[in-house]
Parts: structure tokens; C-alpha cells; sequence
């Protein structure tokens, strides 16, 4: 959100004060009544989606499997998870095209933990889908783990927001 008094473009939305000179902005940052899609980003918590569960894999796990469990569950990014099953990285089909491909001749058989982003930006299911989308927006991510008490829940995608916008829009 575009802060009114100094112009700072980056203030997430939903956010009480600008982050760069402290100005109020919850009167600049209500949503319009008549704009259902707002209203829902600005009040629905990422838990509102009803994400699939994630997958996730071991940072031990080969690209090979990890790529095959990619197409099978015809999703974009696994979560990489540690014994206890906490999160230590994703591994997504931008990794694959950045990291590995054309880099490597037979990278098959290597583990998924030397191409992963390790310690990946997360959501908590209680944020909003505004905060979530302008994390997505601003770091660049197609997919982001969504955490419920700390744990991985799920993998909220650009795919998941314009699916629920479209809904949203198409019901008002």
C-alpha cells in the first residue's frame, strides 16, 4: 500500500503504520463494500482456502523422485522436511530451471537438499490472503508453505489465489 504522507510504496497491506515514517494507515486501508474480492483478501485467513495437504519430501530424496512426485501429484513445489517433519526448504519447479537444469549432465541421483531453497519465506494460517499475496508478490514466490503451529500445512500457489479471486468474483 502506497503510504499517503511520505510515499512509500512497499507497506504491506493491512498494516497499521507505515514502515518507513510511522504514519497511521488503517483508515486508508479498508476495504470498499461493494468490492467482495477486497473484502475477502483483506479479512479471509489463508486457512479459508482449504489447502490440499502438502507434500513434502527428505532433503536425502533424489531430484529424480522428487520431479516424479511433482508430476504425479501435478503440483509445482515440494516441501522439504526434516525426521521430526519440519520444514528446512522447498523445492520448486524454479529451483529445477535455475539451479539444475543445463548446469548439470546426470543430476538425477542427487539429493534434493543441494538445490533447494533452504529456510523458505512462510505464511501462518491465520494471516490474510493480502498479507500471503504481497509476500508472494514482493519475494517473487509462485508458492509458499502455509504453517499451523509451526508445522507445514500446506503450499499456498498463485494457482490457489486467482482460483479463489475468480470464485469470489464470480459469486458477487
Amino acid at each position: 500500500m502506497l503510504c499517503p504522507n511520505c510515499g512509500h510504496p512497499n507497506n504491506i497491506p493491512g498494516a497499521e503504520a507505515c514502515e518507513r515514517c510511522h504514519q497511521d494507515l488503517t483508515q486508508f486501508d479498508q476495504p470498499a463494500a461493494q468490492d467482495q474480492v477486497e473484502r475477502h483478501l483483506m479479512e479471509d485467513p489463508v486457512r479459508s482456502m482449504r489447502l490440499r495437504a502438502p507434500i513434502a519430501v527428505r532433503a536425502t530424496t533424489t531430484i529424480s523422485s522428487a520431479i516424479q512426485t511433482m508430476l504425479d501429484h501435478n503440483i509445482g513445489a515440494v516441501l522439504v522436511v526434516d525426521e521430526r517433519g519440519a520444514l528446512v526448504g522447498i523445492f520448486s519447479e524454479r529451483d529445477l530451471l535455475t539451479r539444475v537444469a543445463g548446469l548439470y549432465d546426470d543430476f538425477g541421483d542427487k539429493a534434493v537438499a543441494e538445490f533447494m531453497t533452504e529456510n523458505p519465506e512462510t505464511v501462518s494460517s491465520d494471516d490474510r490472503l493480502a498479507f500471503a499475496a504481497h509476500k508472494m508478490a514482493i519475494g517473487g514466490y509462485r508458492h509458499i508453505p502455509v504453517l499451523t503451529n509451526g508445522s507445514p500445512s500446506g503450499v499456498l500457489s498463485i494457482r490457489d489465489m486467482i482460483r479463489f479471486i475468480t470464485r469470489i468474483g464470480q459469486a458477487s
